[in-house]
């Protein structure tokens, strides 16, 4: 399995500036890395568009279960939920908690 380097901090700074792209190539490396990793626990977003606004989740550890909602981590924009996610996968990837 590939892994991210913890240090490449600069990316996750990329992303935060830009998180809809164009991303540069080490950047993009990070995100399929960050995509394609193992589906259990995996935080995304949900689109709430009753109330407009993204809901954090989370993929539950047993198929089939319920997905996991976080109601109380709501995003008003998609470039705030996007960064949310980014850095809940960093943590998850190099054992790192990203600042911001």
């Amino acid at each position: 399995m590939e892994k991210i380097d913890p240090a490449a901090t600069h990316l996750a700074e990329e992303f935060r500036a830009n998180p809809s792209g164009p991303h540069s190539p080490a950047l993009q490396r990070v995100l399929n890395i960050m995509r394609g990793a193992a589906i259990a626990g995996k935080h995304f977003l949900i689109h709430d568009k009753e109330r407009q606004v993204f809901v954090l989740a989370q993929l539950p550890a047993v198929l089939g279960s319920p997905v996991i909602r976080h109601d109380d981590q709501i995003f008003a924009t998609t470039d705030e939920a996007e960064w949310t996610v980014f850095k809940l996968r960093w943590r998850d990837h190099t054992g790192r908690t990203l600042a911001g």
